[in-house]
């Protein structure tokens, strides 16, 4: 059992990330499962502290498994005191889940750095967004709360603007194009998702054609909604899927993954408000794949 003298008046959850080498996430769950005390009584985690209380800890609780800093090089494109943005390589997932605690983007950062956000909790540290395992390019990190509010808010109200590059197998015959179908869960294959009327939301992409090679499309597209596997599923839907995807495309596929590409972000920087705006190039094989198209 460990007592702790308040000295500062703030809320109890607060005040204790500051006593505690614990997540807010963490220390929240303490608190709700009564393994904190303030004065020998139970509390809520927005308790407004006097500097006369007594915090006292006690033991025997068991945190979730702490996530394992794990070096990799990390491709940083811009970096301030509120947000990092990366290029993330294909084969990498963005924050642990089951069967990958240790090999995540999220395990990379917490190498990197002490300073990300928690609100998305104790597994998701910085992540505001996310993008699949083998889709490459620019992702946004949060490195505080008051920053990932806003992002979140931004990301939510469509202020962030992203545009991706695909190549599709097959030749898309016209030069734009907006595919509006609502997406869901798959009924026969639960990992995946569908164009489905049940069950499911709304879900709106726009498509741009950058080149037309013998049997393959270069696309542009930029989303409206951010759906799970949204542009996967809509080009497997008009027929033309995303060249070397595993899950929504029939042919053979490579350890690379799926042809996408989150190519470049504009956003209002969370506290200065200055509007940034940051292009990725294509991955060395995405590369290398159109230069063999081309010859």
């Amino acid at each position: 059992m460990e007592e702790i003298k308040v000295t500062k008046e703030e809320r109890l959850d607060k005040y204790l990330t500051t006593q505690l080498s614990e997540s807010r996430a963490t220390i929240n769950k303490m608190i709700e499962n009564g393994f904190v005390l303030v004065n020998n009584k139970e509390a809520k985690p927005s308790k407004k502290l006097k500097t006369s209380d007594i915090i006292t800890i006690k033991e025997g609780y068991k945190s979730e498994e702490n996530l394992t800093a794990t070096f990799m090089p990390l491709n940083i494109v811009f970096e301030n005191d509120n947000v990092i943005l990366i290029n993330k390589p294909a084969n990498l997932t963005v924050h642990p889940g089951s069967g990958n605690k240790n090999n995540t983007l999220v395990n990379g950062l917490l190498y990197y750095t002490n300073n990300l956000s928690d609100l998305s909790g104790e597994e998701r540290p910085g992540i505001v967004h996310r993008i699949d395992k083998d889709t490459t390019g620019l992702i946004l990190v949060a490195k505080n709360n008051k920053a990932h509010r806003i992002l979140a808010d931004d990301f939510k109200n469509k202020k962030v603007k992203r545009e991706y590059i695909a190549l599709l197998d097959g030749v898309f015959p016209h030069n734009k194009a907006t595919i509006d179908a609502p997406i869901g869960r798959d009924e026969q294959n639960r990992k995946q998702m569908t164009v489905t009327k049940d069950n499911s939301k709304p879900a709106v992409t726009h498509l741009e054609v950058l080149k037309r090679y013998k049997e393959h499309t270069l696309v542009k597209l930029v989303l409206e909604t951010g759906r799970t596997h949204q542009i996967r599923v809509h080009m497997k839907y008009i027929g033309f899927p995303v060249h070397n995807d595993p899950v929504y495309n029939k042919k053979n596929s490579t350890s690379f993954g799926q042809f996408l590409h989150s190519a470049s972000i504009t956003f209002k920087e969370p506290i200065t408000h200055e509007t940034l705006h940051f292009d990725c190039p294509l991955p060395q094989e995405f590369q290398d794949f159109l230069n063999k198209l081309e010859s």
